[in-house]
Formats: C-alpha cells, structure tokens, sequence
C-alpha cells in the first residue's frame, strides 16, 4: 500500500484557503505554513517601516508595503514578505497581482520561520531578481543581507545601508534601532 503524493499548491489554491489567523504561502508547490507573529517581530517591522517609508517619502522611487501580501511571480509560488518596497509604477496600481519587482524584501526571523526564510523564499527572492533581501535575526543581533547574485550573505551587526537605483543618497539605519531593548 503506498503513500498519498502530497499535494501540489498553487497560488490560487492557497488564495482560497481559510483566514484563520495563519499566514500561507507557497513556493515552487511547497506549502509554508507559520503562525501569527510576536511581539518583538512586531516590533522590528514597525521600526523598520517607519524608516522606510520615511525614505521613500523623500525619494519616490517605490512603496513599503507589509503583509498579509500576494506577491507571485509564477503560478506554484506565492510570498508574504514581512515587509517590501515595490517599484513605484507597480505599486501605484494597488494590485498585487501587478506587484513584480521588489527592491527589498525584509524577513524578520522567527523559530517558525527560519528554515522558510533562509532556504526556501531567500533561493525564491534570488530567482526573481529581488535586489536586496534582508534577514533580521532578533536574537543574534544582526541583519544577513543577500542579493541575486550573492553565494553568502553580508552580515550586518552595526548598520544597514540601502541605495535603490537612481537615488542620490542611501537609507542608512543601525541595527541597534531597530532591534527590541535588550
């Protein structure tokens, strides 16, 4: 008697799944299944938006957005980044499924989270050209930054810099800010 062949998800399949307080995504047919976030996971985003939004203000180059999101780029792959900046013509469209280039994609690490973040949707965001991906792990203290091309992360423990195409002067934020009180 052999096993049942696990199902193949696609982004509409998960689309249809129930609000239950999950956030679902898959990649490549995987399904990536974690649960509601904590308090200190909460907290970088917030710190993290605040700065980015403040940036974009000045430099229109894209919008921070946060999840739940729909961002796909093909039919068996669909993300919910932490938080993003979508390209500026993209963006104004207000619809995610005309949402495709990300400039930055930002995870922040959680027990639930981590192998998806590092392995899965870091190979998923390379393959799709998002420029910078950053992975902020609260309990190491330090931010590992990937781009499409990178073999290894950059490993960040002072400050993050981010310079999107065209802009003049880069977003510069220490780490120490962004992270919870220790």
């Amino acid at each position: 008697m052999g096993m049942a062949a696990p199902t193949y998800y696609t982004a509409d399949m998960v689309r249809a799944l129930p609000d239950d307080g999950n956030r679902y995504e898959t990649v490549h047919g995987e399904l990536l299944v974690t649960p509601a976030p904590v308090a200190p996971h909460q907290y970088v985003i917030t710190e993290l938006i605040v700065r980015l939004h403040g940036y974009l203000k000045r430099h229109p180059v894209g919008q921070v957005f946060t999840s739940p999101a729909d961002i796909s780029w093909a039919p068996d792959v669909l993300l919910q980044p932490d938080v993003f900046v979508v390209a500026v013509e993209e963006a104004r469209t207000l619809d995610w499924k005309r949402m495709k280039t990300l400039l930055l994609a930002i995870e922040v690490l959680s027990p639930s989270t981590r192998r998806y973040d590092q392995f899965t949707k870091r190979r998923v965001y390379q393959e799709y050209g998002v420029a910078t991906y950053w992975m902020v792990d609260i309990g190491g203290r330090v931010v590992e930054e990937w781009t499409p091309e990178a073999t290894f992360p950059t490993i960040e423990r002072e400050r993050l810099v981010w310079q999107p195409a065209g802009v003049p002067e880069p977003l510069v934020i220490p780490v120490g800010e962004i992270l919870p009180p220790i």
